[in-house]
């Protein structure tokens, strides 16, 4: 999984949940920037945030209220993408079972 939030954060998070895949902090969303990913968070949206005690000011370590809409890719050896799921609906995650099919799929 790639965040924006800092590695603090990112390593809190994975400590908190239990996690034992690798988490990436990617500040400033450039990699996220890079796939056309990220979008930015709108002003009634972050005041519903900030109301909840989310701050991606401060989990992100900068001002921007950017975030990366969820996708999930499969990415062979020469860095050619053969597998793409984005929504920019950030509620609506890509299903694992579905990238699961999409890797079963290549190998064979």
């Amino acid at each position: 999984m790639v965040s924006p939030q800092t590695e603090e954060h990112v390593r809190a998070f994975k400590e908190e949940k239990g996690f034992t895949m690798e988490l990436l902090s990617d500040p400033g969303n450039r990699v996220a920037d890079a796939y056309g990913l990220v979008y930015t968070v709108p002003d009634d949206l972050r005041e519903v945030y900030l109301d909840m005690g989310i701050d991606l000011a401060d989990y992100n370590g900068d001002a921007s209220w950017r975030l990366p809409m969820p996708a999930r890719y499969i990415v062979d050896r020469n860095r050619i993408i053969l597998y793409a799921r984005i929504n920019p609906d950030h509620t609506r995650r890509p299903d694992p079972a579905d990238t699961f099919k999409a890797l079963e799929k290549l190998k064979a």
